[in-house]
């Protein structure tokens, strides 16, 4: 595991190889996976039997990798209670950096990510969390779908790394904030230390569509499974997979009332599934790749809208 850390005035830049056993202290200091962990003492033993007492901050180096992410998808779940106490300035640097190497559904729509306070947010009747993550995008082709791809990663590096985030999509930037950027504001995640329980205790827990609902493909729930257990705006599950466990298309549906109340939400929640459903193919050993796939906008399934396909080299 390769990790940075502080002591006193001392920084290390360089990334160090730690190598450590079963019953090392410093094993025991890491809360869930790849977490943050609180001021602690850790106390290592050299080969000559000496104890060292090093008061350190941890904090993640390393990338999550898609293993990581891809089991985080089922145990997730939204927070929307958080602890007040702000993550020090050095993990929310990280937090930038992951910002910056986000994978982008559609390589030719700029977007733009910003941390901002909570006194550059107004939430209206929801709840306060310490930080939020201010969403822009070029307003372009599928931009929110975009946006829903590329900001779901970040939601399940923050339940990953023992954090709680939830998608906002009635809480506003400020004017100030808005205008700080020449794109088009799309979206707020808030993130932050959980004041609730973090994760589920199983996939019972999420109240999902099952999946006989949401595609007509036989023999690939492996793959879609992870797309039925995506977050979406009002819990709406408005996606719908057709094809084969080599190409499968994404369709939103197209009408109903609560299209006309969350609107682009609904491409915001194709996103997330579409994600969800590239993560799944990668950790099944297979190269997943999104395409457009030409003709499928003009004869879609009765109700339904087009988005994209993902397309899978064959196992």
């Amino acid at each position: 595991m390769k990790v940075q850390y502080l002591t006193g005035f001392l920084k290390l830049d360089r990334l160090q190889e730690l190598n450590y056993g079963s019953n090392s202290s410093f094993k025991k200091a890491f809360i869930s996976n790849y977490s943050l962990t609180s001021r602690f003492f850790l106390e290592c033993a050299s080969q000559r039997k000496l104890l060292l007492v090093v008061n350190l901050w941890v904090i993640l180096c390393e990338k999550m990798n898609d293993n990581d992410l891809y089991e985080t998808i089922f145990k997730r779940k939204s927070i929307r209670n958080y602890d007040s106490t702000q993550i020090d300035q050095n993990h929310l640097e990280e937090i930038s950096k992951n910002l910056t190497s986000l994978k982008p559904l559609s390589e030719d729509i700029k977007t733009e990510f910003k941390i901002i306070p909570p006194d550059q947010v107004t939430r209206k009747t929801m709840n306060k969390a310490p930080h939020y993550i201010a969403a822009f995008s070029e307003a372009k082709g599928a931009y929110k779908t975009n946006i829903g791809f590329m900001l779901q990663q970040m939601d399940l590096y923050f339940s990953a790394t023992g954090l709680g985030s939830c998608w906002l999509g009635i809480p506003q930037p400020t004017k100030e904030v808005r205008e700080s950027s020449s794109l088009e504001f799309v979206i707020l995640m808030s993130f932050g230390k959980s004041g609730e329980t973090l994760y589920r205790t199983g996939v019972s827990q999420f109240k999902r569509k099952p999946l006989s609902e949401i595609t007509n493909i036989e023999g690939a729930d492996e793959l879609l499974e992870p797309a039925r257990l995506a977050p979406s705006a009002v819990n709406l599950q408005n996606w719908y997979f057709t094809g084969d466990t080599n190409l499968i298309h994404a369709y939103s549906s197209k009408s109903g009332f609560f299209r006309n109340i969350i609107g682009g939400g609904y491409f915001l929640n194709m996103g997330i599934a579409i994600y969800h459903l590239q993560l799944a193919a990668q950790h099944l050993g297979r190269k997943a790749k999104i395409v457009f796939e030409e003709g499928l906008d003009k004869d879609p399934p009765k109700d339904r809208e087009y988005i994209a396909s993902l397309k899978i080299e064959k196992p």
